[in-house]
């Protein structure tokens, strides 16, 4: 399976999902701009995407939901160490109530990794935040891990005026 995202503004990713109503592409929105995901085990349809490797994934994406995306920009040396602590995630994760879909993303042609989830809403996703390890500041040796500070991006299935 491929993971594929591309950005832009919500009336132009709204364009691209509407051409291709067939394929599994869920458009995000953020502050400031609108992300589309593509999972497909074919080629994408984006002009410009920034491909995924899958390294865990659980639960579909749904149509609707809180995302949460922790961008996570990984030395060379530090990747192995980053995926043995962090690609296991799934029993931490899946009966936690409001809990939807998890992936867990390594960038083809980038240092960075992306873990992905999707909630019922953002009460569900800080319940869950608090119980498990995700402070990427406090790790260890972090100058030989990271090649920039990671950061958080969230998102909404539905934009302010569809919901």
């Amino acid at each position: 399976m491929n993971f594929y995202m591309t950005s832009g503004t919500p009336e132009f990713m709204q364009s691209i999902k509407k051409k291709h109503p067939h394929d599994h592409i869920f458009i995000l929105h953020g502050t400031g701009n609108s992300l589309l995901i593509h999972e497909t085990d074919n080629k994408t349809v984006f002009q410009v995407p920034r491909k995924y490797e899958i390294l865990e994934s659980l639960g579909q994406i749904s149509e609707k939901g809180y995302f949460v995306l922790h961008h996570i920009p990984v030395s060379e040396e530090g990747k192995p160490i980053f995926e043995f602590k962090y690609t296991n995630l799934s029993p931490t994760i899946e009966n936690e109530p409001g809990f939807i879909a998890l992936r867990v993303l390594k960038q083809i042609k980038s240092d960075t990794y992306i873990i992905l989830t999707e909630w019922s809403g953002p009460s569900s996703y800080e319940v869950w935040a608090k119980t498990v390890t995700l402070d990427f500041t406090n790790v260890a040796d972090k100058q030989k891990l990271f090649t920039s500070a990671p950061y958080v991006s969230n998102y909404h299935a539905q934009s302010e005026e569809e919901a």
